[in-house]
């Protein structure tokens, strides 16, 4: 009852805020629910400046419901989905998530950025956009500032790939495979990988084939965010030990490690089981659905705790380095296609 109280107002707000943004995502896939729901929180709060009756539910819903959403996701993990493509995309999507992480890192040191936004941008520049910061954002203890700032740099790179990529890669003499590797590994979020290589399908004629095969690589790709948290986490909870005089027993530890995460991997390898044990991969589509509506649940709470104007002041930074780490991901994933003959 205490719990309802508390939180219902403000999770009632968020749920109604994301049904709308849920519906207008799937009408504009290239924009997306979350990006939908920021955008709507954000101007909520513009008008809305006493939230103290719903501040509970809605810093609930950008924790929790957050948290939740990232265990739920993956269930949409398929494990041996690697063997599928493996040997070929493997090295050209190790070789872009390297580069965008040393690019953002050293754009962090260069530009004096919080290290938050550009772990956030890097990893949501290399791996898959929206669902990799939603995932390393608790683990790193990022704030809802942060995660919005990150959430609009990488939507703005998202729709000029899903845009211009389809006319570059005929541009460069792109084959059809080709097209699905560079999609694959160089846009960032699935929906605008989905969006350039149904364009290419449709400018080629190519009956949906460089979509299949650019969904798979991009699959492939969404599994790094499993070894990449897992080091964050350790790298973060090792650091609060370093920096404590207290010795880190179970209790504090509980509070330092996203325990979240382990549960993330636990759901990846129950899919993966499963699917090879002959059960049906639709089994798990309800669950991968509510995985994207948390999210958007979750953007919605993030969206209302965030200053727009403040957001808009601070953005030239964080797109400069979205800018260089969609360029040097772009260059290395066509320079490694060269070099491994595949152009």
């Amino acid at each position: 009852m205490d719990f309802t109280k508390k939180k219902g107002p403000g999770l009632l707000l968020c749920l109604v805020i994301a049904l709308p943004c849920w519906f207008l995502g799937k009408a504009f896939p290239v924009i997306g629910g979350p990006v939908f729901a920021i955008l709507a929180g954000m101007l909520l709060t513009l008008v809305w400046k006493d939230k103290s009756k719903v501040q509970g539910g809605i810093a609930y819903t950008s924790k929790k419901i957050l948290q939740y959403a990232v265990i739920l996701l993956g269930f949409g993990l398929n494990l041996s989905e690697i063997a599928k493509v493996g040997t070929q995309s493997l090295p050209i999507i190790c070789s872009t998530i390297a580069t965008s992480l040393i690019v953002s890192f050293l754009l962090c040191k260069l530009m004096k950025m919080p290290s938050n936004i550009s772990t956030l941008v890097g990893v949501g520049s290399s791996i898959c956009g929206g669902s990799a910061i939603a995932a390393t954002a608790p683990v790193i203890g990022a704030n809802d500032e942060e995660i919005a700032q990150s959430i609009s740099v990488i939507f703005l790179f998202n729709v000029i790939a899903a845009l211009v990529f389809p006319t570059f890669g005929g541009a460069i003499g792109l084959s059809n495979e080709g097209f699905g590797l560079f999609a694959g590994t160089a846009v960032n979020d699935t929906s605008s990988v989905t969006a350039a290589a149904s364009t290419w399908d449709s400018l080629h004629g190519t009956n949906g084939a460089v979509l299949e095969y650019a969904t798979i690589v991009k699959l492939t790709r969404t599994l790094a965010i499993i070894p990449i948290t897992l080091v964050l986490a350790f790298w973060r909870t090792w650091q609060v030990k370093k920096g404590s005089s207290a010795s880190c027993g179970i209790f504090s530890l509980k509070k330092i490690f996203p325990f979240f995460i382990l549960f993330f991997v636990l759901a990846s390898v129950i899919t993966t089981v499963s699917t090879m044990a002959g059960a049906d991969a639709a089994v798990f589509q309800p669950f991968k659905e509510l995985s994207k509506f948390f999210i958007v649940m979750a953007m919605a709470a993030i969206g209302l705790n965030t200053d727009i104007v403040k957001l808009v002041k601070s953005g030239g930074k964080p797109i400069l380095m979205g800018f260089c780490c969609w360029v040097s991901i772009t260059a290395v994933s066509l320079a490694m296609q060269n070099f491994l003959g595949m152009l």
